[in-house]
């Protein structure tokens, strides 16, 4: 490793000139930085991938049809956990004063936990109202409204009409957008009411919303501990009552690492299988768009409207013959013992409900990290270069490192991982065709304290991305959809979190398997 350190310090003050970069007074916060990674640039150096292979980005995919489906929220409303968005809408029918009564009691919530710093604008409230009542007219108009009053949050990295994006970044406030993002124009179109755009780390570049411009967003379960990012806002707001269902978006794991965290629902659906039109790219060959939500019934209602699809929540059949694969290498060592033992509980309650546990191989996943690391630090890095060029001074200091460091990763680098990741996308096509989902932890450990760079596992001293990204960011490599649902407690209280994912395309068969296990794990009396 000090090889590669040493090129890269007699090589970078050149390549930044040669980039046209003109703050090389930089070169030791660099230097920090690229140690930082070290671990993922020497694993990338060994990587060989065969002439043959094509150069791999997700497919898009619109519409997926999956071979498994949901049930059409009328046909067959799930159990009732509190009052699900689907039993909200059908409660709003009365009067155009009922539907703005529970828009104005949301916003209300989102003023007393002002200290959770979720939220970085909230809504006019005469104007929500004007849309409450709004939704309520064209519902007595005989529309079909399946998210009628229903109140929602949004990551202020996507367009909201009437609200500034500010992409969690620092600077003047940009004027209010416009338009929606598409998938905020099928969620308002649907008579879901935005109360609020929430925060999250700057750019969505980060894993902890530790925001030095907006605030650090506190975890309403367990304060002192991180919620989790980049969607830390959209996480807690949900984990504190405030709304059922909020937006995030997912380059490495930032849905489901807060939703986690959080101890709530977050599913990142097939890579496009959302549109990502109106919402700010981070690593565009990584980047996802799904629902956080207090039940696997929201995330898949959310999921089916913002996707284009009928209205439709999971089915909640018992497992009898789906196969359930665990990979044992890469996602269940090292692990926490605490989270071990509740993922394995989760494990043998599928077991015992007739699924069948299938141990797969998945070689070559130890590159994943290197591959996730060469192709967001190149992607973001052109994403977002000349805001760096013309405002440094206004972006937080480690979203301005890491997008500095792209201009030092080489382009044959990009290209090689993208030919690497068509190998491990095969190596998982491969281990899909003798399963149906694979079940694996979210995390490694519990949510870290706020603050924290490290994570202890036994005796062990990790960095804190690798401990909280390791597990849901080759999902995102592979364009496949995942969903996290809590599954008990650790040792000190906190949420942990289980992850199931699937075939691209396949939603369905995640979301429907997640609300079987929801209800295993925590029966409805």
């Amino acid at each position: 490793m000090d090889d590669l350190y040493q090129r890269f310090e007699q090589a970078i003050d050149g390549m930044a000139r040669l980039a046209g970069y003109p703050h090389g007074d930089r070169h030791q916060a660099w230097l920090d930085r690229l140690r930082v990674n070290l671990p993922e640039l020497c694993a990338f150096e060994q990587v060989q991938p065969a002439p043959e292979l094509g150069y791999l980005s997700p497919p898009a995919t619109q519409r997926p049809v999956p071979a498994v489906t949901g049930v059409p929220i009328d046909a067959a409303p799930p159990p009732d956990r509190g009052d699900d968005a689907a039993a909200i809408a059908r409660a709003c029918h009365a009067t155009p004063a009922d539907v703005a009564t529970r828009a104005a009691e949301a916003l209300a919530a989102a003023k007393r936990h002002h200290a959770l710093n979720a939220f970085i604008t909230l809504a006019d409230a005469a104007a929500l109202g004007a849309e409450a009542t709004r939704a309520a007219e064209r519902a007595s108009a005989k529309e079909d409204l399946p998210l009628l009053g229903v109140p929602i949050a949004v990551k202020d990295l996507m367009q909201v009409a009437g609200f500034p994006q500010t992409d969690g970044s620092g600077g003047p406030r940009p004027a209010p957008a416009a338009s929606d993002a598409l998938a905020v124009a099928r969620l308002r179109a649907a008579g879901a009411l935005v109360i609020g755009t929430t925060n999250l780390h700057e750019f969505a570049y980060g894993i902890t919303s530790e925001n030095p411009h907006h605030g650090w967003v506190v975890n309403p379960r367990h304060p002192g501990y991180t919620p989790g990012g980049s969607s830390g806002g959209s996480a807690a707001a949900v984990a504190a009552g405030i709304v059922r269902m909020a937006i995030g978006t997912d380059t490495a794991g930032s849905i489901r690492l807060p939703a986690s965290c959080c101890g709530v629902v977050g599913f990142k659906p097939t890579f496009d299988a959302v549109p990502r039109d109106g919402v700010r790219s981070l690593g565009q060959s990584l980047d996802h768009v799904g629902p956080i939500a207090a039940s696997v019934a929201d995330a898949a209602l959310t999921y089916s409207i913002m996707a284009g699809q009928p209205p439709t929540t999971a089915r909640r059949a018992p497992l009898a013959g789906l196969r359930v694969g665990i990979a044992r290498e890469h996602f269940f060592d090292p692990l926490a013992s605490d989270v071990a033992r509740a993922v394995e509980a989760a494990i043998d309650r599928m077991r015992g409900d007739g699924a069948t546990i299938v141990e797969v191989a998945l070689p070559g996943i130890a590159t994943a990290a290197a591959l996730q690391f060469v192709t967001l630090c190149s992607e973001a890095g052109e994403v977002h270069w000349q805001r760096l060029l013309a405002h440094p001074d206004t972006l937080g200091p480690d979203v301005r490192v890491r997008i500095e460091i792209g201009q030092f990763l080489p382009a044959a680098w990009y290209v090689r991982a993208q030919r690497e990741r068509a190998a491990l996308a095969a190596t998982f096509a491969a281990a899909m065709r003798e399963v149906d989902v694979l079940v694996t932890p979210t995390l490694r450990v519990e949510p870290p304290r706020s603050g924290a760079t490290n994570a202890r596992i036994g005796e062990r001293e990790i960095p804190l991305h690798t401990a909280v990204t390791a597990l849901t960011m080759p999902f995102n490599l592979m364009g496949m959809p995942a969903l996290t649902l809590p599954c008990g407690r650790g040792d000190h209280g906190l949420p942990i979190g289980v992850q199931i994912a699937g075939r691209r395309g396949d939603d369905w068969r995640v979301l429907n398997t997640g609300a079987r296990l929801e209800d295993l794990l925590h029966p409805i009396p």
